[in-house]
């Protein structure tokens, strides 16, 4: 009997656990993402059709700076998601264009939606944000040195505020009221894991 709690990370061996495509149609074509099918066949001989969401990458970017105390702050935007009904806070964030980079993405989205122009940038990492049915992949990047060249210059249907918060509070709070967007947890947790090898984007410089 297989028991969970045995010592070993097993899983190395992952072939058959590999379903085979077959074929795919797109069953509904809309402005944001389409919906396909796709047939696929597992390795001991199961055969169904699964739900496959075709959506363009995403980006989301963390901007951080210290602010004239020695705080380190980010800066985040305030808007209404229509799918959750609700007011968020979020990282600068949006759809990478078709052939565009996911760093032009990035740097575009932050003028875009809060006129800044960032000097330092890192590559936090990418993931798939929902790898059971969407087929799209999500970049993050930290965005350091960055000053404020423009106004915002957003889409048609775009309406929101830009916010200077203290890192401290956004660790705290993220995953809670305002801050419930999952991107942004991921966003979040990609932060953390650089903060391990630079903890001066968290801890603050108190001046004497």
């Amino acid at each position: 009997m297989f028991n969970p709690f045995a010592n070993g990370e097993g899983g190395k061996d992952t072939k058959h656990l590999i379903w085979e495509s077959g074929e795919r149609q797109k069953v509904f074509e809309g402005p944001i993402f389409d919906v396909c099918t796709i047939q696929r066949t597992s390795t001991d001989g199961r055969t169904s059709k699964f739900i496959e969401i075709d959506s363009p990458n995403w980006v989301t970017v963390i901007p951080w700076y210290r602010d004239e105390n020695g705080v380190p702050r980010v800066i985040m935007v305030q808007q209404f998601r229509h799918g959750s009904g609700t007011v968020t806070r979020e990282f600068p964030a949006g759809v990478i264009e078709r052939g565009e980079e996911p760093l032009a993405a990035a740097l575009r989205e932050l003028k875009e939606e809060t006129g800044l122009e960032g000097g330092r940038v890192t590559a936090l990492g990418n993931v798939s944000p929902n790898s059971a049915f969407m087929n799209n992949r999500s970049y993050f990047f930290l965005v350091e040195e960055n000053s404020h060249t423009s106004e915002q210059e957003l889409d048609p249907n775009e309406q929101l505020d830009v916010l200077s918060l203290p890192v401290k509070s956004v660790v705290q709070q993220m995953g809670t009221g305002e801050y419930d967007n999952g991107i942004m947890m991921i966003a979040l947790g990609f932060f953390l894991r650089l903060a391990e090898n630079r903890p001066e984007l968290i801890d603050t410089i108190i001046k004497e």
